[in-house]
């Protein structure tokens, strides 16, 4: 274990990004036995005092498959309709899940304005910081329904990273179907190495990072430009599988897993 990653062991706030993938099972649905999962991980850290912010895929995704889409819409109408049906689904699920803890959640949506708008930023920045005073999770995503193309984030990893700047987050956790950064694709080459640490405004893992894949925007490209702009006020990232067991407290146990990427 590095001293850098030993950071995560005493961090109090967190942002925590959960991607299309591992959400929906690969465009399959829900996958509620791992929100199940995720959430019971979120509540153990919660009942520590660590506040937690999460940011969550899926909504495209699940509205995708209660319609029986089987690709995602290329036309904006269709992508904010499918969000729109997908989302109750998602916070649905997330809510039934938190009430086991008896956790509140609360949904946020934002738009690119939100965060440029001095004054939106405020707004934003006070609820979220409201929610997480009263002991809530808020659950962030892009407001997809409503915004056109000059109002994109453009992916949800953008989106969490300025979650994490907006509360002054200590960590940023991006969870993915890969199980970290590594100096080659590893879905074609079999001699590709994972990257376990490094600073996150290292400009070589660009080059290194792949794209997205169909369900969502994002891809490893993605995930390395957030982590640089998480860093820009001091937040640490981890890029790791989500599907690794008890893989978020692992995490904040210092463990080495994933990708860690530390800001300077």
């Amino acid at each position: 274990m590095s001293s850098k990653r030993n950071r995560l062991k005493n961090i109090k706030t967190l942002v925590l990004k959960i991607g299309s993938a591992l959400l929906t099972d690969s465009g399959r649905g829900l996958d509620r036995e791992k929100i199940a999962d995720w959430v019971g991980q979120i509540a153990s850290l919660h009942k520590q005092g660590v506040r937690i912010v999460l940011v969550s895929s899926g909504a495209v995704a699940e509205g995708m498959v209660r319609k029986a889409l089987s690709e995602r819409p290329a036309d904006l109408p269709g992508l904010q309709a499918a969000a729109a049906i997908g989302q109750t689904g998602l916070i649905e699920a997330y809510q039934y899940e938190f009430s086991k803890y008896d956790l509140l959640t609360g949904q946020i949506l934002l738009v690119h304005d939100d965060v440029v708008n001095e004054q939106r930023y405020g707004n934003a920045k006070a609820t979220l910081q409201t929610l997480l005073d009263w002991g809530a999770i808020p659950i962030v995503n892009e407001n997809d329904s409503v915004a056109n193309e000059e109002l994109k984030f453009g992916d949800n990893d953008h989106l969490a990273a300025l979650v994490t700047n907006i509360i002054e987050a200590d960590a940023l956790i991006m969870l993915t179907d890969q199980q970290g950064l590594y100096d080659a694709d590893p879905r074609n080459n079999p001699d590709a190495t994972l990257i376990e640490e490094g600073s996150a405004t290292d400009k070589r893992w660009l080059s290194m990072a792949g794209s997205g894949g169909k369900l969502g925007r994002g891809g490893m490209q993605t995930k390395v430009k957030a982590a640089g702009q998480a860093a820009s006020t001091g937040a640490d990232t981890v890029i790791a599988a989500g599907e690794v067991e008890s893989i978020i407290t692992r995490l904040l146990k210092g463990e080495s897993v994933g990708t860690f990427l530390y800001a300077s």
